[in-house]
């Protein structure tokens, strides 16, 4: 610690993605592309469930809130690198540093806790499907999903706030292309004791926690789908947790990639391209997942379109 000058640094300097100048157009554009695609995927799904009556259910909520978390979580983290690429010296204020964490972090925890919902409601239609209207009440759906946006600004603020009070000296570069956590926690010149204890708490909370009702959900749905003799009825059940089941790859098979197979070995870039793909590719699949093994939103696209022609020619 005595090493460090005492400096106390007012800004942050990105160093961004690990790119060769003579490559920096062609990976703006990809990346430009990837986010576009990101906003008009999980923008249509959003106007979809808004417009077509038959995607007024529990599901179509939950997936309806994913897209918006899936377009905001994109948009704290892509546009800034977008700047910094085109930028010689991609600097982030002190203030503008702290800012995007706390908007990213709600985003990034969010889908966690809606695949929760989403398992249950499967577990529900699967299981009980003659109380499914019941159980699965727009009062319950409703508090499932504003307790999900609860949690995640309350835990966002308490890492913003104790990220808050660390010191940060002269060493400003941050080797990644938004402020994440683990980054600045590196460059503190003060005891980070207590914010390292709070991500592991509140880590188990957004992922181990989810993962074990999850687990739970869909071990309950194989041995209801054990039980069903008919081959249509099965069809009919792994129709319906198929998206679920893929999102769920994407989303734990990165989180698995980037932080339980992280080594002392592992470098920087390892880690950055690995968070390119939790904050590019990922909320940029999701809706393309939804819609393609989606029947529902397949027929809400035909019918959406179909009328808007229909009144346009008229």
């Amino acid at each position: 610690m005595g090493r460090r000058n005492q400096t106390v640094v007012s800004e942050f300097l990105l160093l961004g993605l690990p790119i060769e100048p003579e490559q920096r157009i062609l990976f703006y554009a990809l990346f430009l592309v990837m986010y576009l695609t990101t906003v008009v995927g999980n923008f249509i799904i959003i106007i979809l469930i808004q417009l077509d009556s038959h995607l007024h259910a529990p599901m179509y909520l939950f997936l309806g809130n994913l897209s918006f978390s899936a377009l905001c979580f994109s948009s704290v983290t892509i546009p800034k690198l977008l700047q910094t690429m085109q930028n010689p010296v991609p600097s982030i204020p002190y203030t503008g540093c702290l800012a995007q964490m706390y908007f990213f972090l709600p985003f990034a925890d969010l889908e966690s806790f809606l695949l929760v919902a989403i398992a249950y409601d499967h577990y529900v239609a699967i299981c009980f499907p003659l109380h499914y209207t019941t159980i699965m009440s727009p009062q319950l759906c409703l508090c499932l999903v504003a307790l999900s946006w609860v949690l995640t600004t309350f835990m966002s603020l308490l890492h913003t706030l104790f990220m808050a009070r660390l010191s940060f000296c002269a060493d400003n570069v941050i080797p990644h292309f938004f402020c994440d956590m683990s980054a600045l926690l590196k460059l503190a010149c003060s005891d980070i004791q207590i914010n390292e204890m709070m991500i592991f708490i509140l880590g188990a909370l957004v992922i181990i926690v989810p993962f074990l009702l999850i687990f739970s959900s869909y071990v309950r749905i194989v041995f209801s789908i054990l039980k069903v003799r008919s081959a249509r009825g099965i069809r009919k059940a792994f129709s319906t947790c198929g998206s679920h089941l893929s999102v769920l790859s994407l989303f734990y098979g990165t989180i698995i990639g980037l932080y339980l197979c992280a080594s002392a070995n592992n470098s920087t870039v390892k880690e950055t391209v690995m968070a390119v793909m939790y904050t590019m590719v990922t909320p940029m699949l999701n809706p393309f997942i939804y819609s393609l093994r989606n029947q529902d939103i397949k027929g809400a696209l035909g019918r959406v379109f179909s009328s808007r022609i229909f009144h346009f020619s008229l």
